[in-house]
């Protein structure tokens, strides 16, 4: 079991799949959403949660004031477990629980319509580079202008390919043997810069 950490549902208990997910723990969720809170990240947002395993990262989302949350979760156990958290957690909230898609990620990607604003992605530690690069590829035109992007994977994982899919990493942070990436839509001044002159900066969030 974990719980939703703060919000409208904070203290409601999640149940977690028993195999084949690998929940994020409470203490990288309290500092991810910490940092999200301090951009302004999740108010309103439209989530959308990949490989969404219990569903605690959309649903902590929906308790502190996401709009919206969609999660793509293949197996179905853990679909049918987010379904239950989402149930949980609307009722302790009094709010939405969201759309559960049992599905391939990808091919949820390929036919979705967006436009979302917060992306969560925490692909198994055995998804290959170029399926997680195809993600992002396929991700990129459902996103808002300014959206975020959070990829979590193995700290030993290559970073994932952010600009093949015309994403700019904005952050880094490691906790243990894990680490996020944070990304965000590239600018269309630094898509545009001369090729002899380095890219700006990105504006810090």
């Amino acid at each position: 079991m974990t719980r939703i950490i703060a919000g409208s549902a904070r203290g409601a208990r999640l149940e977690v799949p028993g195999a084949g997910t690998r929940p994020t723990s409470d203490r990288v969720r309290e500092s991810l959403f910490g940092a999200l809170e301090s951009l302004s990240a999740i108010s309103g947002a439209r989530v959308l949660d990949l490989y969404a395993g219990s569903g605690a990262l959309g649903l902590e989302s929906l308790s502190r004031g996401a709009a919206s949350a969609e999660f793509v979760e293949r197996g179905r156990q853990a679909a049918a477990i987010v379904r239950r958290n989402a149930a949980i957690v609307a009722k302790a909230g009094g709010m939405p629980s969201g759309r559960v898609h049992e599905s391939a990620v990808h091919a949820f990607l390929q036919r979705a319509s967006g436009p979302f604003d917060l992306v969560f992605t925490d692909p198994p530690y055995d998804l290959d580079d170029t399926a997680m690069t195809a993600d992002l590829v396929a991700l990129a035109p459902l996103l808002s202008s300014d959206a975020v992007v959070v990829v979590e994977r193995a700290r030993r994982s290559t970073p994932p390919d952010f600009t093949a899919a015309g994403l700019e990493l904005f952050r880094e942070k490691s906790y243990g043997d894990t680490t996020l990436w944070w990304a965000e839509p590239a600018s269309d001044d630094e898509s545009a810069a001369p090729l002899d002159q380095p890219p700006t900066e990105s504006q810090s969030r």
